[in-house]
């Protein structure tokens, strides 16, 4: 069985997920929790980490089951086919999600292009190239993931 992803309606994720599992279909939306100010207050909601989308895991011949529920609007396609997220894209997000935001980094001189190796984290043990050096943050390339990752310098 495969991931897919599953484009919803505009601030659907949560419910298409809730009507997904309750139909028996395993998916996977990522909250994060954020501040949100309003006139008289402020207050922390559980929002999608990815407006929009919806993870699902099936069988490449029950794909059409996502389309019971009201929410769902299509799949996300890749090259013509739909998109397939590999099982360990999902861990590394749900590892990012679940780690705590106290993580160290120890940051020595590095030049543009040198490739390092990222040793705590979520994102520990995966390769990144320097793309960029800032007095305030390093710009890196994780290449395995194919996603910019931009640390500040404490």
């Amino acid at each position: 069985m495969n991931w897919y992803v599953v484009y919803t309606k505009p601030k659907w994720e949560k419910k298409v997920a809730e009507q997904l599992t309750k139909s028996g279909i395993e998916c996977y939306c990522p909250l994060i929790i954020q501040e949100r100010q309003w006139s008289d207050r402020k207050k922390k909601v559980e929002v999608p980490l990815f407006n929009s989308y919806v993870f699902v895991r099936l069988a490449e011949n029950n794909r059409n089951a996502v389309f019971q529920s009201s929410g769902v609007v299509r799949y996300l396609f890749w090259l013509s086919k739909p998109a397939i997220v590999r099982e360990e894209e999902i861990n590394v997000i749900k590892k990012w999600l679940n780690a705590s935001n106290d993580t160290d980094f120890s940051i020595e001189c590095y030049k543009i292009g040198d490739v390092v190796k990222i040793d705590s984290g979520p994102f520990s043990d995966q390769k990144a190239v320097v793309q960029e050096i800032n007095k305030t943050h390093y710009v890196l390339y994780l290449e395995s993931l194919g996603c910019v990752l931009k640390m500040k310098i404490k």
